[in-house]
């Protein structure tokens, strides 16, 4: 299995249990895994032949930009889903993981993140 990794995509949105943070709005970063075949993208150097990141990004970012919601969970899923879907002829896992660096919590941490892997990711 070969893997394609989008690394700490970063978006603002407004997805959060607090009514300040669905006012506010805040940064979100995700990383994403894709677990693809990449043999013939690398022997024929074709982008017809891989996943292509750059509409990946673009899923992501629709969905953190987009509708907000109570739990980064659900943020998280969407976009597993929605990549699971979409490159769906390409795509037979995906590992996301939504770090939220700003959550409204008191103390001192670096950030709270949840890590979802669906479908085929071995």
């Amino acid at each position: 299995m070969d893997y394609i990794h989008l690394n700490e995509l970063e978006f603002y949105g407004y997805h959060g249990a607090l009514p300040e943070e669905t006012k506010l709005g805040q940064r979100f970063r995700v990383t994403v895994s894709l677990a693809t075949d990449l043999s013939e993208a690398g022997k024929t150097d074709d982008l017809d032949k891989t996943v292509n990141y750059a509409e990946v990004y673009s899923v992501c970012r629709s969905i953190v930009e987009g509708s907000p919601v109570k739990l980064i969970e659900a943020v998280a899923e969407k976009i597993a889903t929605d990549i699971l879907n979409e490159f769906a002829n390409k795509v037979t896992g995906v590992r996301v993981v939504l770090i939220k660096p700003d959550p409204p919590i008191p103390g001192h941490y670096a950030s709270v993140s949840v890590d979802i892997t669906r479908g085929s990711f071995v």
